[in-house]
């Protein structure tokens, strides 16, 4: 498995980790707290794309 292949496992089990966490609070009577770890997720797979795809850096 190549270094990038483990990279994109580990935000994808990143952000499914928080998604399992945000049902859990959501379903245990915590809604808020539910929705606010439930909008890590779309912040992770954002965070992985911009990371794996060179940080932002220009490359010239």
């Amino acid at each position: 498995m190549s270094k990038i292949q483990i990279a994109k496992t580990g935000y994808v089990i990143a952000a499914g980790a928080s998604f399992l966490l945000s049902v859990y609070l959501w379903f245990t009577g915590q809604k808020e707290q539910g929705v606010f770890v439930g909008i890590w997720v779309p912040s992770i797979l954002s965070f992985g794309t911009l990371m794996l795809s060179g940080g932002g850096r220009k490359h010239v």
